[in-house]
């Protein structure tokens, strides 16, 4: 009996120290992700992340210094074309000769898209988010700013870009261009950028483009026919590396270096960033991970 007594004493002591040695085990543990959450460090000069429900800060690095955008600036030219009156995506544009010379004179990314052929407006933004087309971005320029000249229309376009920059409170965003191959005075900096963004991505249209990994348009000939152009890839190598990534665009150039803004959502909470300036192509996509996943550890 009594040594029964002792057995069942000895058994409760050696279930307290367990639960007691559980409690400090799962303590530790709990604390771990906190503790773990450091700021990360990334190579790109400036960089912010929000979250997109509420605009709350999750990173900032030089997040207010005003750089060049590069490609980054077609989130603006997809913008001003979608918030036109009376849109209609399946117009046809012309695509002119002008277009052509431009990529050809600027060394610029292309859509390749043909002299003569007949192009909707909902592929020419395809074009212009997905390669990155400064021949896309003209015709658009082209097509939606006003003006008897070429030259008057695309100033027009650039002038409505600038004020939708003013509205949406950018105050240190100016645009110069309608691609980012800008003339000197063709800047953003990540947080205005991932506002940008943010609000570019209010738009159906625009969400379901830049999340579109590649698009292959049917184009009309000058005869009549049909061409099947070749497919367009997106340059934004995280829709296949990041799990969730939903956009949205990629910028590079001698100046402005290698740029991303990124968006991604899990578990219904989605982060948005920029990154300016990084490395290479790979760095600024390693960079925008970092952030993603920093800013998801932060929302929980």
């Amino acid at each position: 009996m009594i040594n029964g007594i002792k057995g069942i004493r000895i058994r409760r002591a050696v279930a307290v120290g367990l639960a007691t040695g559980a409690m400090v085990v799962g303590g530790a543990l709990g604390a771990a992700p906190a503790q773990a959450l450091t700021t990360p460090s990334i190579v790109a000069a400036g960089g912010y992340a929000m979250d997109n429900s509420n605009a709350k800060t999750l990173y900032t690095k030089a997040a207010d210094t005003r750089r060049s955008t590069g490609s980054t600036t077609k989130i603006m030219t997809a913008k001003v074309v979608l918030a036109q009156p009376n849109l209609n995506l399946d117009a046809k544009v012309t695509i002119q000769m002008a277009y052509s010379d431009y990529i050809v004179s600027k060394n610029a990314s292309s859509a390749r898209l043909i002299v003569g052929d007949k192009v909707t407006v909902r592929q020419l933004l395809y074009g212009l988010m997905l390669p990155s087309g400064c021949d896309a971005a003209y015709a658009l320029a082209d097509k939606f700013g006003t003006g008897t000249t070429r030259a008057a229309r695309v100033k027009s376009f650039i002038g409505k870009m600038n004020t939708t920059a003013k509205n949406l409170g950018l105050t240190n965003t100016h645009f110069d261009s309608f691609d980012g191959i800008g003339n000197g005075s063709n800047y953003s900096t990540p947080r205005d950028l991932t506002k940008l963004a943010s609000s570019a991505m209010k738009s159906t249209t625009f969400r379901t483009i830049v999340k579109t990994k590649t698009y292959t348009a049917k184009t009309i000939t000058k005869t009549g026919s049909t061409r099947t152009m070749a497919p367009w890839t997106n340059t934004n190598s995280l829709l296949s590396s990041y799990s969730g990534t939903i956009g949205v665009k990629t910028g590079s150039g001698s100046v402005s270096k290698y740029c991303l803004v990124f968006a991604a959502t899990r578990n219904g909470k989605t982060v948005i960033g920029t990154v300016l300036a990084s490395s290479s192509a790979s760095q600024r996509a390693t960079d925008a991970t970092k952030l993603l996943n920093y800013g998801f550890a932060k929302l929980g």
